[in-house]
């Protein structure tokens, strides 16, 4: 609820200013302390995406695999790996395993006929040869009655997995695990895939030696392939909204923050990757990616995970690829925040600029005996971005003493009880010099409580973050700022963390 709401000019404000004080944010032409870097370069170079790198990363990245020789069959599938990150190999082979539901309970409603075959077999005869898929997005795989050629068992076990799109169904012979060892006493192998392969992927022959030589080596027979006809869109991430796609360009945008490659092609891993992200000094936090399906010679490859602070649209996706690789699946996703107006842009006026103690989204609140300690205001100068920022301490320097900013409106079921969230902030207090600003301070409260001292002294826009858990009904604040050290407040966002 506001509890009051005032609009002044600058220049009404600055008429309650002697004339023997420092220029403050009230005065009518004020301008922070002027130095090279004390305030916010609109026309910065942002760093643009580095296409050729990543470009390069997926040409050179080899992620395909199959089912092993002495596999288990029913593993449950791994966690989705990031194999690759800033064009660094993470070395990580598999990752914390996810349970499986249980075979025969199907996670999605399909059926046989939901299939199609991509590619036949060679053939049972005795000389007939072939092999199976080596590709990426490899999940796991089971062993299917060999009584005859069990298609529709093969297709009903990728209904089972989540993610599953395409199977390899293929006869394994002279392998001592599956003959001897294996409880289903069967060398038909159904393997499952999170992304489609066609017949120019099968170049896994085997000639391994699994029973004493000079028996004969494993070879496979009869790999046929089985794609779901319709591909269905991933769900949105928790805590993203959807922006574009699929299509086949990939982002090239400004704010471009770096990359990451999975094993698959997984939207939450893309996501989870965007939030645990450091912060880039010029950006802040992620709040856009684009995740993209890299194809060589008509084979995919890897999967690109591309980040930005700054989001973007589809009218930037314009790198369809390079050569023998094309860009396919692409998609952008941007972070929601959970706060109506960080950035101050709601506060509307009829002059160029103005200030408010409150509107629908703040109140600012001073110190007893204070005297508008903490306003919003309407002034691209002072602003970090846009047109709107917020003051702590004395406008006017009508006193030194600290304000609190509060969220507005109502808090409850804003933020979901237990999960954890990042509040991320810009500050500045630069606008007195060094000398004057040196004692500038801010703390985050949270419901109550302080959460995060920042002591900045003097400083130019700088970001913040601190990680908080929600009850659910929360309530924001910032307090700080004694003028003439006076703290500035943009780009407020409260992220959810995974």
């Amino acid at each position: 609820m506001l509890l009051f709401s005032r609009l002044y000019t600058v220049a009404t404000l600055a008429s309650l200013v002697s004339d023997d004080l420092e220029v403050t944010p009230a005065s009518t032409q004020a301008v922070p302390y002027s130095v090279e870097g004390s305030h916010q370069d609109t026309g910065r170079n942002e760093r643009m995406t580095d296409s050729g790198a990543i470009l390069d990363a997926a040409r050179e990245i080899d992620q395909k695999s199959g089912p092993g020789v002495e596999e288990l069959p029913d593993q449950a599938v791994p966690e989705t790996i990031t194999t690759l990150v800033d064009g660094r190999a993470t070395g990580r082979k598999s990752g914390p395993r996810r349970n499986r539901p249980g075979r025969g309970h199907r996670v999605q409603a399909r059926a046989p006929g939901d299939y199609v075959e991509i590619f036949a077999g060679t053939g049972t005869a005795p000389i007939d040869r072939d092999a199976s898929v080596s590709g990426t997005a490899y999940l796991t795989y089971t062993l299917v009655s060999n009584a005859t050629y069990n298609i529709d068992a093969c297709l009903n076990f990728c209904d089972t997995i989540t993610g599953c799109v395409f199977v390899n169904l293929y006869y394994e012979f002279n392998n001592y695990g599956l003959n001897f060892e294996s409880s289903e006493q069967s060398n038909l192998k159904c393997a499952a895939y999170g992304d489609i392969h066609t017949a120019v992927e099968k170049t896994n022959f085997r000639g391994q030696q699994s029973y004493p030589a000079p028996a004969p080596v494993i070879y496979i027979q009869h790999s046929s392939g089985y794609v779901l006809k319709d591909l269905v869109d991933p769900d949105v991430p928790e805590g993203y909204e959807y922006v574009f796609g699929p299509i086949g360009g990939a982002t090239s945008a400004p704010g471009y923050m770096g990359f990451a490659f999975l094993d698959r092609y997984d939207v939450d891993a893309c996501a989870h990757e965007c939030n645990q992200r450091g912060a880039d000094p010029a950006g802040g936090s992620c709040q856009f990616f684009n995740i993209w399906r890299a194809v060589v010679n008509g084979i995919p490859t890897t999967y690109s995970c591309v980040f930005y602070y700054t989001p973007t649209t589809a009218a930037t996706a314009t790198n369809t690829g390079q050569g023998t690789l094309a860009v396919t699946l692409s998609r952008g996703y941007k972070r929601r925040t959970y706060l109506p107006d960080g950035g101050f842009e709601g506060l509307v006026c009829e002059l160029s600029t103005c200030y408010v103690e409150s509107y629908v989204h703040w109140y600012g609140t001073s110190s007893p005996g204070g005297i508008e300690d903490a306003t919003v205001v309407r002034n691209p100068a002072f602003s970090r971005s846009g047109n709107g920022t917020a003051v702590l301490g004395s406008r006017g320097r009508l006193d030194g003493l600290p304000g609190t900013l509060t969220i507005a409106g109502d808090p409850s079921g804003v933020t979901l009880a237990g999960r954890q969230y990042k509040i991320e902030f810009w500050q500045s207090s630069s606008f007195s010099g060094p000398v004057l600003s040196a004692p500038a301070w801010v703390d985050v409260v949270w419901n109550g409580d302080v959460v995060l001292e920042v002591r900045p002294g003097y400083s130019t826009w700088s970001v913040y973050s601190v990680v908080v858990t929600a009850t659910g009904s929360d309530i924001l604040a910032f307090h700080g700022g004694a003028a003439p050290a006076w703290t500035f407040l943009d780009d407020i966002s409260l992220w959810l963390m995974y």
